[in-house]
Parts: structure tokens; sequence; C-alpha cells
């Protein structure tokens, strides 16, 4: 999609902190950091969200889960890590193009919210 901030991420139009990419799947650090390591997972695929993935490919949605423990290893999280995915305006989705948040680096709070 051509105004799809990630869209234009993952084409190289805006820079990013890649920490991870393969035929599927890009990564990179979040420019507003909620964790010591805040990674943000996309599919290259323009998919809205979770709600928009009836006709993606089961591949295409599970490199995006199995890029998951990879880049947490990476990223050194040993510890543990928490993976969201906010989908629609009512959870705060800020991109309209699926992605998961890896969270990480520190003791998370208990509460999600």
């Amino acid at each position: 999609m051509e105004t799809c901030l990630f869209c234009k991420i993952i084409k190289g139009e805006i820079p990013s902190s890649k920490v991870f990419e393969n035929e599927f799947v890009f990564a990179f650090r979040d420019i507003n950091p909620q964790a010591p390591v805040h990674v943000l997972v996309v599919p290259k695929e323009h998919i809205a969200s979770l709600d928009d993935t009836a006709g993606v490919s089961d591949r295409l949605l599970a490199e995006c889960l199995r890029a998951i423990p990879v880049i947490a290893a990476q990223e050194g999280l040993t510890g543990g890590y928490r993976v969201i995915s906010n989908c629609g305006p009512d959870a705060c989705q800020s991109v309209p193009h699926l992605h998961f948040h890896i969270l990480g680096g520190a003791q998370l709070p208990d509460r999600m919210a």
C-alpha cells in the first residue's frame, strides 16, 4: 500500500533500525520504545490487522510468529519477553499494518493496560 508507513519502511523509503529480515518478515526497533527492547515484527505483505488475515497464507502468518523467538534470542531476551498485536482503534493500533511488538529487557509490569 503506497501510503502505509510500515510498507514505506519495508521498501527503505523511510529509515529504520532493522534487526531482522527474511523473505516474509521485516523487523525493526520501535522509535518510541516502551521497554529496553522494543522491536516491531511486520509481514512484508500489507495486511491491515489480524482481522484481515482470512485470505493470507498460513505460511506468511507462521513466518511472522517463527521470527519472534529468533529475534528475541538475537536481542538477548533470555529472561522472557512479551508479544502484543493491537487490532483496531479501541486497542490503539496506530499503524494499519499487521505488526507484533516484542517487549523485553527488564521486568515488565503485571498489568497490560
